[in-house]
């Protein structure tokens, strides 16, 4: 009996070693909320507001790391402060995070690490969403920011959670305050599809 349970326990610790090891494939829908700071270099302050994201995920691995590029639409807002006067910072982007990751776990239930740089869209009155997703997919980078993000994530079945922070590499124009920067941490609640 002793030999039956060691057997088995080898062929499933192989299964799940070499599940590590195969290539794989995942696609899912992602949305969440988003905390938004400009961080400044002169005399502004900034308050972090609540924004929104939505969009799709794709995840490709082997060997336990894996490549995750994803789509979404984020809405961001945020307060910026000079004394007593205060000016409403809102815009909708389309970001296109491609970030590197490992995953540990086995059975359905991982924790994973990611970071990579973020590309977002500035999307107002000259770039559409349609035009912003033109410049994804054709490698042109008008009315951009750049960012790096780092976050952990938990996934259970299907279902995945993903905390991350993201800083801000440009600096912002379109706002009116060429010295700005935007920050975020954002939480999100994804699912896989396949």
């Amino acid at each position: 009996m002793k030999k039956i349970s060691l057997v088995a326990f080898l062929v499933c610790s192989a299964f799940f070693a070499f599940g590590q090891i195969l290539p794989s494939f995942q696609f899912g829908v992602k949305g969440g909320v988003n905390l938004s700071k400009f961080s400044t270099e002169n005399t502004f302050g900034s308050d972090n507001n609540a924004g929104y994201y939505a969009g799709i995920w794709t995840r490709i691995g082997a060997a336990g790391i894996h490549l995750q590029p994803e789509l979404y639409l984020s809405g961001k807002n945020t307060t910026l402060k000079s004394g007593s006067l205060e000016n409403e910072v809102k815009f909708t982007s389309l970001d296109v995070p491609v970030l590197v990751g490992t995953k540990i776990g086995a059975a359905g239930v991982g924790f994973r690490l990611n970071t990579g740089p973020v590309v977002s869209f500035i999307l107002n009155e000259d770039q559409s969403f349609g035009d912003a997703a033109s410049n994804v997919f054709s490698g042109s980078f008008k009315d951009q920011a750049f960012a790096w993000q780092f976050g952990t994530g938990l996934d259970v079945g299907k279902l995945s959670v993903d905390l991350r922070y993201e800083l801000g590499l440009s600096k912002l124009n379109s706002a009116g305050y060429p010295d700005t920067k935007l920050n975020m941490f954002t939480l999100g609640l994804g699912l896989k599809l396949f």
